[in-house]
């Protein structure tokens, strides 16, 4: 290999490497100007553009105009459902066509029976690492950890109100939750379980729905004690301990 060579080659390896990087910060922050993804690559604005143009005639990103207080709109740029090739999917076709052949074997209830069984497994393998005794903020990371390690790039956010938002930006078994939303209903009962009693978590985000990502609110329940006569009733938090 010539000289001339290996520098073509390692320019073309840092351009993908970029690219890459830009496809994954798009994934789990959403839209963004070219100026800011610039600002975390430590990059400048125009070189990020034309990475952004290239990604765009490969089909993996669009842009949207939006308006701002001085000057013309600013260009927004998002991934396209081109750009689900970067990130895993797990077998999806397989799986489909699984469901698919379920379905027409023993019906929709043989489906469920088996959405059921999953459930159960997962809950028990979640279980030897989410620890009943553990605060919902240790579980929430623990969860995080474990559904990022099965490929749905999870992350925990809290806010100042107490409450925690689950982040899912991706899910490697999208084709198949399309072809049966059982997946996601099932999915929802397993975090209620392995979080425990003492806490609520609803689906603010889905993913199959056109949003995209899927997000869960998670907080403590609050349980109104019984009062006695002649005092008010008091309010506690759940505990968030227990399955």
């Amino acid at each position: 290999m010539t000289g001339k060579e290996s520098i073509f080659r390692d320019r073309k390896q840092g351009e993908r490497k970029t690219r890459r990087a830009i496809i994954k910060i798009l994934k789990t922050q959403g839209p963004l100007d070219s100026a800011q993804i610039a600002n975390q690559l430590k990059l400048t604005a125009m070189a990020v553009r034309q990475h952004l143009y290239s990604l765009q005639n490969e089909g993996h990103v669009e842009a949207e105009e939006r308006p701002v207080p001085i000057g013309r709109p600013a260009k927004h740029w998002r991934l396209t459902r081109e750009a689900d090739q970067f990130f895993p999917e797990a077998y999806a076709e397989l799986n489909v066509s699984l469901i698919e052949a379920l379905r027409d074997t023993f019906g929709e209830e043989g489906v469920e029976q088996v959405l059921v069984s999953r459930c159960a497994r997962q809950r028990k393998d979640y279980a030897k690492r989410i620890r009943p005794t553990d605060s919902l903020e240790k579980k929430l990371k623990e969860l995080a950890r474990v559904r990022t390690e099965e490929g749905y790039m999870a992350e925990v956010r809290s806010d100042k109100k107490g409450s925690y938002l689950l982040i899912e930006n991706h899910c490697p078994i999208c084709a198949a939750a399309n072809a049966c939303q059982g997946f996601c209903s099932t999915e929802l009962d397993l975090f209620r379980s392995v979080l425990g009693q003492g806490v609520e978590v609803e689906r603010e985000e889905h993913l199959v729905s056109g949003d995209r990502r899927c997000a869960y609110r998670v907080r403590p329940k609050i349980v109104k004690s019984v009062a006695r006569r002649g005092s008010s009733p008091t309010i506690k938090e759940g505990s968030g301990v227990g399955y």
